[in-house]
């Protein structure tokens, strides 16, 4: 089979965009974190900061013990939406974006002459020099070309950073052996330990197994779909479309009260009913979780007729919370996610429903907040914590900024988005969209 896509990996995503901004990190270890807290996970690291051992997923306080010089930086979501904007531009110079996968991901496909090898290798050589004549010489990119999609990436994490491993056809499966299992996408620690229970420990086992004992390891067709990419092949996928919308945050220090908590989680419900009513759906079931100190944790769900409206959610939010049992330990992370989603347009209103005010108050609130920013009007609920839960950026999901922050301004009308990769597994619970 001919090499068929380019796959963009780019390096250290949140460290890279702020030392590209801020040239006195460069060169310096970096790490990025979600909260400004102590305790709190890091999200990225500069590969200065890999040197001592600082990784995603090190608290903050065990970063500065293993390198008391590293620079601890806030989040930045709008500016690293920003920048995945003008890195797609820079790419699309080049050669189309086919599908963005994640904030820090992106993959083309190759088409004619461009899948030889060498012509191949010249365009990813191009896309790098673009992005860094566009972008900047700190955005550096791990670059794969493969058969498939699967491969590409796979071929993109051979080589970090800034590297180029090109994977073809007469070399699989051989090329893949000096692999760990985790090293390929979809396995995770617990597909390892299935894979164990399987007698499959290396990479080379796992290649060498056949169709019907991936598809018995991987309990269906996913196992069937693992056997076709690891030869090369894409096999077709159904398309994906959401299941849930929502919002976890870890809790500042000073919101780490019930009072608190509550006002945060009727705030991530405002801008979770936001997003639904963005997406044209509507929800049955509205999950809450609250997360405790000593490790403990209280999460219910509450079914009610199919809506969008902030105010039936926000009385649906407070007749969930008064079941909670009470306790005195203090909450330390909250989640809120609307499920069991359905299309507006599928919707069946019943004889006593009378929608048409509550449709026009809340679409009248979201062009307010879009217009003029996400304080111009709110539920009062959520008063005490109108700047709690900025934007995240998951890394399989790109924030609308206007829709997550509010910051005023419209969204400007353009090329619809780039087809974004499957949704995250995060938070705790059902996780958001």
């Amino acid at each position: 089979m001919p090499l068929r896509y380019l796959f963009i990996d780019f390096n250290a995503y949140f460290a890279s965009v702020e030392q590209q901004e801020q040239p006195a990190l460069r060169g310096r270890p970096v790490v990025v974190l979600p909260v400004m807290a102590e305790n709190t996970a890091c999200i990225a690291a500069s590969y200065e900061a890999k040197k001592f051992g600082i990784r995603t997923g090190t608290t903050a306080k065990d970063a500065r013990n293993l390198c008391p010089d590293v620079t601890i930086l806030p989040a930045r979501p709008p500016l690293y939406v920003q920048y995945h904007q003008r890195l797609i531009a820079a790419v699309e110079r080049c050669i189309p974006v086919h599908s963005v996968r994640s904030i820090d991901e992106m993959a083309c496909l190759l088409t004619g002459s461009q899948q030889q090898r060498e012509n191949a290798v010249a365009l990813a050589a191009k896309v790098k020099h673009t992005i860094a004549e566009d972008v900047g010489d700190l955005m550096r990119a791990s670059i794969g070309i493969a058969p498939n999609i699967f491969l590409a990436k796979t071929a993109s994490d051979m080589q970090k950073p800034n590297g180029l491993v090109v994977i073809e056809q007469e070399e699989l499966p051989s090329v893949l052996f000096r692999l760990e299992l985790q090293d390929l996408t979809g396995i995770g620690r617990n597909m390892v330990k299935r894979l164990y229970r399987h007698g499959i420990y290396t990479v080379e086992e796992l290649c060498r197994a056949d169709r019907e004992q991936l598809k018995l390891v991987w309990g269906g067709i996913e196992g069937e779909r693992m056997y076709e990419r690891l030869r090369g092949i894409e096999p077709p996928v159904p398309e994906t479309h959401h299941t849930s919308v929502g919002h976890s945050h870890m809790l500042t220090p000073e919101e780490r009260s019930i009072a608190g908590a509550t006002a945060v989680l009727h705030r991530m419900l405002q801008k979770s009913a936001m997003r639904l009513r963005d997406m044209h759906c509507r929800t049955s079931t509205l999950y809450a979780g609250i997360r405790y100190y000593n490790g403990h944790s209280w999460n219910e769900s509450i079914t009610i007729t199919a809506t969008a409206d902030t105010m039936v959610l926000t009385q649906a939010l407070t007749a969930l919370l008064d079941r909670r049992p009470s306790v005195r330990e203090r909450p330390l992370q909250v989640s809120v996610t609307l499920l069991n989603l359905t299309p507006e347009n599928a919707h069946t209103p019943s004889l006593f429903e009378n929608e048409g005010r509550s449709t026009a108050l809340n679409a009248a609130v979201d062009e307010l907040n879009l217009r003029f920013g996400k304080q111009a009007l709110y539920f009062g609920e959520a008063h005490t914590a109108l700047e709690s839960s900025p934007a995240r950026i998951a890394f399989h999901h790109i924030p609308n900024i206007e829709l997550e922050d509010g910051k005023g301004g419209r969204p400007k009308k353009g090329k619809k988005r780039k087809e974004q990769g499957p949704p995250p597994e995060e938070g705790f619970g059902p996780g958001p969209a």
